[in-house]
């Protein structure tokens, strides 16, 4: 279900995706309001689900997480058993920062951050210990072009 959103709204949008820990005044000052309308306007949106759970955006690299493998897994196992054990076992590991089951030829994709090979060695063989699949191709990132959270309002 889609939210309506007037052009106020996607200006605080906007601000919050850019940086969700200015103030309410820097916020309204910057789509043209004032403190309490803005923060009534956050406060619907956030009523209505339209915003999440906030967090920060930590940097990977300087905290020691230098390789980012994507992982492409396809299985021949599609019973709801054995996608309950898969999606148990990706919730578990904080290795797992995205995953997506596909359509096409591989059924999943996912991205996985952690220090270096060996640590997604370790990480793969753990996985497989834990859920049978049929084929994983992990794929080194070389170099990180662009990577954002936010929706283009």
């Amino acid at each position: 279900m889609t939210v309506r959103l007037d052009q106020t709204d996607r200006k605080i949008l906007a601000e919050l995706q850019s940086d969700a820990g200015q103030s309410l005044d820097e916020i309204a000052r910057k789509v043209g309001s004032s403190k309490t309308p803005v923060w009534n306007r956050i406060r619907k949106m956030r009523e209505a689900g339209v915003l999440g759970q906030q967090t920060v955006v930590l940097d990977a690299e300087k905290l020691g997480f230098d390789a980012c493998f994507f992982v492409l897994i396809r299985t021949s196992e599609h019973e709801a058993e054995w996608q309950q054990k898969f999606l148990t076992a990706l919730q578990n590991r904080p290795e797992v920062q995205e995953a997506h089951r596909l359509a096409g030829d591989i059924d999943y994709i996912l991205k996985v951050r952690v220090q270096n090979a060996r640590a997604y060695d370790e990480f793969y063989q753990a996985l497989i210990s834990e859920v049978k699949v049929h084929n994983v191709t992990a794929l080194l990132s070389m170099e990180e072009i662009k990577s954002t959270t936010e929706l283009p309002l």
